[in-house]
């Protein structure tokens, strides 16, 4: 005899789906259900830890639709109270600080170089970041080209906007902002608006 799945487990099925992409109603659930969540997450985030070389601090959440690939000798090390949502592909080395949002179907790449990221920065949908990039050189085949990586850096309370590409050597100013459909191909100073492609000075948060 097959048992029809009960209302409650229906609920939660859903429930976790809706946490998975908008992991910041984690830290808003009431104690019922955040009993059951918090024990879902330990046991999904223990499981990552087991199987990659992954570092997580105190209270995050990461959705187990959420991509993580960590080799020895590129960890990926999440700070306290940061969380990631679901289709989000990371590839370490990449260092996430405390109180960090990234969002659904992010991708960061960290190559060998590495990408980090600053305490409570947001990095919303569709956003892309690769620490490496391919060689050009016309008497060979692009996919014999050499890889170069020289590392991607993001600072503390930046809001990085939805489909935006950040490209390999960028450092990402503290405070700044970067708006929806940009190409980040140089550095940005603190307290920077840009917006573009390429990205351009359009502003100050200090202003």
């Amino acid at each position: 005899m097959i048992t029809a799945p009960s209302t409650t487990d229906r609920y939660r099925t859903q429930h976790k789906l809706r946490l998975s992409y908008m992991p910041w109603l984690y830290a808003r659930l009431k104690p019922a259900p955040r009993e059951w969540a918090q024990q879902w997450q330990e046991e999904w985030q223990a499981y990552l830890c087991d199987m990659e070389t992954i570092m997580l601090g105190k209270n995050c959440f990461i959705a187990p639709e959420a991509r993580l690939f960590a080799e020895p000798g590129r960890p990926i090390i999440i700070g306290d109270n940061s969380y990631i949502a679901a289709d989000c592909v990371i590839h370490g080395p990449v260092t996430i600080g405390q109180g960090v949002s990234i969002n659904h179907h992010v991708s960061l790449d960290g190559g060998s170089k590495g990408i980090t990221i600053g305490d409570n920065s947001r990095i919303a949908a569709y956003t892309s970041a690769y620490a490496f990039n391919h060689g050009m050189a016309p008497e060979r085949l692009i996919n014999e080209q050499p890889v170069n990586s020289k590392g991607i850096s993001i600072g503390c309370d930046v809001w990085i906007g939805a489909n935006v590409g950040i490209v390999d050597g960028v450092h990402i100013g503290d405070h700044a902002v970067i708006g929806m459909g940009s190409l980040v191909t140089k550095s940005v100073a603190d307290y920077s608006k840009v917006a573009g492609n390429p990205a351009q000075v359009i502003g100050s948060r200090q202003k």
